[in-house]
């Protein structure tokens, strides 16, 4: 990945911005390339230790987030460091903080066994909740390709993967300066139908 250089010349205020290309690559451009713009990734980490029935739907709902969004990505924590969501396995209703959740920030995911009772899918729970940590509030009613629609959708729905507005969404909310910013609500949201 391009890393910019800054030098001093000469005793002198300018400075020159180089850009730095892996060998193998520079040997392989026959025409210089234009510099790309990397947008910042923020990495959120998760602590799913307490999510004991759920690790398969969790790890499942990471990946959908992950596949789905760039300048975002969620990261299980080392065992012993600190996660800014903490997702926890009850037996009400699924819950979740509402954020977008910050680095250092705090943020919960409860995953509730009542609406797995009911016959709501796993995953797309997981999926759902996670969405509520990364900004997003509940669309109710809505049809099943709308992750946020979360129960509303029914039990037959087992999409868990966010639509082109849920990730637009989620992509401004960790743009640029956006991502330094103090999350803009905190309400839990229950998901009970």
């Amino acid at each position: 990945m391009p890393h910019p250089k800054w030098f001093a010349v000469a005793g002198t205020a300018a400075a020159i911005t180089m850009i730095m290309a892996p060998a193998t690559h520079a040997a392989s451009t026959s025409s210089p390339a234009a510099p790309t713009r990397v947008a910042a990734v923020t990495t959120l980490y998760y602590d799913d230790t307490r999510a004991t029935g759920w690790e398969s739907a969790v790890t499942a709902g990471v990946a959908a987030w992950n596949a789905n969004v760039g300048n975002v990505k969620l990261a299980k924590a080392r065992p012993g460091t600190r996660a800014e969501i903490q997702i926890i396995a009850t037996n009400g209703w699924p819950q979740a903080t509402l954020g977008p959740v910050r680095p250092g920030g705090q943020a919960r995911v409860e995953l509730g066994r009542l609406a797995v009772t009911d016959g709501h899918d796993k995953t797309r729970i997981a999926a759902h909740e996670i969405g509520h940590n990364l900004g997003l509030p509940d669309t109710k009613p809505g049809p099943c390709s709308q992750l946020m629609s979360g129960s509303s959708a029914g039990t037959s729905c087992k999409n868990s993967v966010p639509n082109a507005t849920e990730r637009s969404r989620v992509e401004s909310a960790y743009a640029g300066r956006a991502a330094t910013r103090t999350p803009a609500d905190g309400r839990v949201l229950v998901d009970a139908h």
